[in-house]
């Protein structure tokens, strides 16, 4: 059984409904922005919420833009714009598991060439179908014991 398979499809489970939102866009002009703007408010209302000066909430806008505003702050920033702040991450192959794919045949791959290779100067050789299946039978193995090296 995979080392933390529960753990892992759990997690998967929790970011596979996060994934539609990998396909929305922030608004041009930041989220905090956006919205303040939506909502009527003034730069100003937004500080005094915020216990800042209108520069200062101005500034809030700009970090978000510049992808440099803290977590803590966006989140302060939603909170006085009445919002809650939701924060994930998706894989970008689309599922942990997936991931744990990859990663382990690239390793798996570099493993069994670079054995392929010293083989082969011995006039070991193996064939094209063998190296396919050593590397197949490798990831399963990597893909089960998860070693560390898999995030080198």
């Amino acid at each position: 059984m995979k080392k933390n398979s529960l753990q892992i499809q759990q997690l998967d489970s929790k970011m596979q409904s996060l994934a539609p939102l990998k396909k929305m866009a922030m608004p041009p002009i930041g989220w905090i922005k956006a919205v303040r703007l939506a909502l009527g408010m003034s730069l100003e209302q937004l500080g005094n919420k915020l216990s800042l000066t209108k520069q200062s909430a101005r500034d809030i806008e700009k970090r978000e833009m510049e992808d440099s505003i803290t977590l803590k702050a966006l989140k302060e920033a939603a909170e006085a714009l009445d919002m809650q702040l939701v924060y994930g991450l998706v894989p970008r192959d689309g599922s942990l598991d997936a991931l744990i794919e990859r990663k382990a045949k690239a390793l798996a791959k570099k493993i069994v060439l670079r054995t392929a290779t010293t083989m082969d100067l011995e006039d070991q050789g193996n064939s094209r179908q063998r190296l396919e299946k050593a590397i197949e039978e490798r990831t399963a193995e990597l893909k089960n014991t998860m070693p560390k090296i898999l995030w080198d």
